[in-house]
């Protein structure tokens, strides 16, 4: 039985993408049921979104779709990045060394720091008075 598409999750800060790759599309993404563009009016999400695609030279060779959640623009933008890449490494594992070499493999694990107590923030503290 073939496969009809490849699924693989991206996750960056609170945010978390599922991403599906269809073979033989013609390049179209859908986020949440809408359009890329749509959803991401921003430049900037869209040319890391589609980074992947451009490194391994696949932009219409699937249609893609992604459930995305939490997070904000950004992130969310960095989760969906993540998932299409390991996707396309289910696709073909030889382009690993293309998509690692343009930093599109590495989960970014920097989220937000707790605040703790006795202090205004995370790190910040209380003014200091000496009298």
């Amino acid at each position: 039985m073939a496969m009809e598409y490849y699924e693989a999750v991206g996750r960056r800060k609170r945010a978390t993408a599922r991403v599906r790759l269809y073979p033989g599309g013609d390049g179209s993404t859908i986020v949440n049921d809408r359009p890329l563009r749509q959803f991401f009016p921003l430049d900037a999400a869209l040319v890391q979104i589609r980074g992947p695609l451009e490194a391994a030279d696949a932009q219409d060779r699937f249609n893609v779709s992604v459930r995305v959640k939490g997070g904000g623009i950004q992130g969310q933008a960095g989760a969906i990045q993540l998932g299409i890449a390991r996707a396309l490494l289910k696709v073909d594992p030889e382009l690993r060394p293309i998509l690692r070499q343009r930093g599109f493999l590495t989960r970014d694990f920097r989220v937000k720091e707790r605040k703790k107590p006795g202090l205004k923030k995370a790190r910040k503290a209380p003014q200091y008075t000496k009298r």
